[in-house]
């Protein structure tokens, strides 16, 4: 009996020449030249980056109200269970508890469950901003749609104005975001709430 399957030379040039009809088909495209009209002017970024912004801020208002007794109560930063910022003079610092996933009483903030396991601090730059707060959960947002923000400590005075101008950018971009704005003194105690 005749076996109909092709022997391995007629295989073998089969597929050289499929791999040939490949290789030709590949090179006879020419080069595709970027035309420096097509990029995105400078407006349609903007647009884009405003669009984006809309989209975080949605997502951002999933988070229920900031409930100020709650808030307000805070005196210090290390009991502050919200995400808070210190602003530098080229970068924020973006601290995060994550919400405990165990919901009993039982060894709360000792040896098995410590809080500063559950935090976490993160270098962005002022631009990465929204991205980063739309990436923290919404379990890590106990006082609600709030934010703490203060200024590093111990800044140089000739870095103070680029310090002020980080943090008055990253202000604008959480009230563009709908969240409300706790500032903090270098004393540690509340300067003032602000949502513009």
């Amino acid at each position: 009996m005749r076996s109909l399957s092709p022997s391995p030379p007629l295989l073998s040039k089969t597929a050289a020449i499929a791999a040939l009809l490949l290789v030709l088909a590949g090179c006879n495209r020419s080069a595709v030249v970027p035309d420096p009209d097509a990029h995105a002017t400078p407006v349609s970024e903007q647009a884009q980056q405003r669009a984006q912004v809309e989209l975080i801020r949605q997502q951002i208002d999933l988070i229920p109200p900031p409930s100020k007794s709650r808030y307000l109560a805070i005196h210090s930063l290390n009991t502050w269970e919200n995400p808070y910022l210190t602003v530098q003079g080229a970068m924020l610092t973006l601290h995060v508890t994550l919400a405990d996933a165990n919901t009993t009483d039982l060894g709360v903030g000792g040896i098995l469950r410590p809080v500063g396991a559950r935090r976490q601090d993160l270098n962005i730059r002022t631009a990465d901003l929204p991205i980063a707060l739309n990436a923290v959960p919404q379990t890590a947002w106990p006082y609600g749609r709030v934010i703490a923000i203060e200024e590093a400590h111990d800044v140089p005075a000739s870095a103070r104005p680029q310090v002020r101008r980080n943090m008055e950018t990253a202000m604008n971009l959480l009230n563009d975001l709908g969240v409300v704005v706790y500032e903090w003194n270098e004393s540690g105690a509340p300067a003032s709430t602000s949502l513009r």
